[in-house]
């Protein structure tokens, strides 16, 4: 297989560089992988070219370099106008895998754009903080055509720790919103019990270490408990302005299936607060914070 055969069959595309698209990026360009990636934002342009990822100069010229596209945007209105875009194109098939946490209904929507251009989308939601794509500690729920998927497995292998195919298109996403819901219960539940630790007079690295040691212990509080130690939530791993969007999806998905959700529904008003009281860039773990103030809690000096 000459040189250049060889590189355009270890190509791949990114549309989206931010937290999760930028570490997908870079794993797979550690990996091996040619990466050509977009995004409108400048500043991150700039940041992944310095990272090695191929900038390209629009979604035209992106989808015409690579055979493969992955999709990982911050709303719906994205994901269509960027199947519109590729469709538009007038390309051979692509696979377009779509990473995102949307409603299945815009998922189809965009899905069905692609398909009567000829292309092949898959739904492929993550699971995993931005903290654990930069690490490659993410499980994959991979939904469509078979085929695709098993083609796209190698590139799932090297920015990720797990593939699972779940089946028919949609079901990754039905399978990330159970995920995301219990995200969503155990990240509050964590900053419950740090609190009321906290309250009670524990050191709250001693809170961690007993905790990530017992019973209690879950991979949410692993990856968010240090944060509420630190009383520090700029080190973003998934920002609360963008988790509150997936909130929305959920709860919607849930009530349209008639599915009571108490904890879940119980943790709305503590994600809202964290809004509120200006931790929408922060990272939401913040809500910590939110049930400090609640509870009265004052942290001595230098925590």
């Amino acid at each position: 297989m000459s040189p250049a055969k060889a590189n355009k069959k270890k190509a791949v595309g990114i549309i989206g560089l931010g937290i999760m698209g930028g570490a997908f990026a870079r794993n797979l360009i550690a990996s091996g992988w040619r990466v050509v990636g977009y995004d409108t934002d400048a500043a991150r342009r700039k940041e992944l070219a310095k990272a090695g990822v191929e900038i390209a100069r629009n979604l035209k010229s992106l989808a015409a370099a690579v055979p493969i596209v992955i999709t990982s945007l911050p709303k719906p209105e994205a994901l269509v106008a960027t199947a519109k875009e590729i469709a538009a194109t007038g390309l051979p098939r692509r696979i377009v895998v779509e990473c995102s946490t949307f409603t299945i209904e815009d998922k189809v929507k965009a899905e069905r754009v692609l398909r009567a251009a000829g292309h092949t989308m898959l739904d492929c939601p993550v699971s995993g903080t931005g903290s654990q794509a930069a690490t490659g500690d993410l499980v994959i729920y991979a939904s469509g055509d078979t085929k695709a998927i098993a083609k796209i497995k190698p590139v799932f292998a090297n920015f990720s720790r797990k593939t699972y195919n779940v089946g028919a298109f949609g079901n990754g996403s039905r399978m990330k919103y159970v995920a995301n819901l219990l995200v969503a219960i155990n990240n509050v539940a964590s900053a419950e019990a740090m609190v009321l630790g906290m309250k009670s007079g524990l050191d709250p690295q001693v809170i961690f270490e007993m905790i990530s040691n017992g019973a209690g212990n879950s991979r949410v509080f692993e990856l968010r408990a240090p944060m509420m130690v630190k009383n520090r939530y700029d080190d973003v791993t998934m920002k609360c302005s963008v988790w509150q969007k997936d909130m929305d999806v959920i709860g919607a998905f849930a009530k349209k299936l008639r599915v009571p959700t108490p904890l879940f529904s119980a943790t709305l008003p503590v994600y809202a607060a964290a809004l509120k009281r200006g931790h929408a860039d922060d990272d939401t773990a913040a809500v910590c914070a939110v049930l400090e103030a609640k509870a009265g809690v004052k942290r001595r000096k230098g925590r």
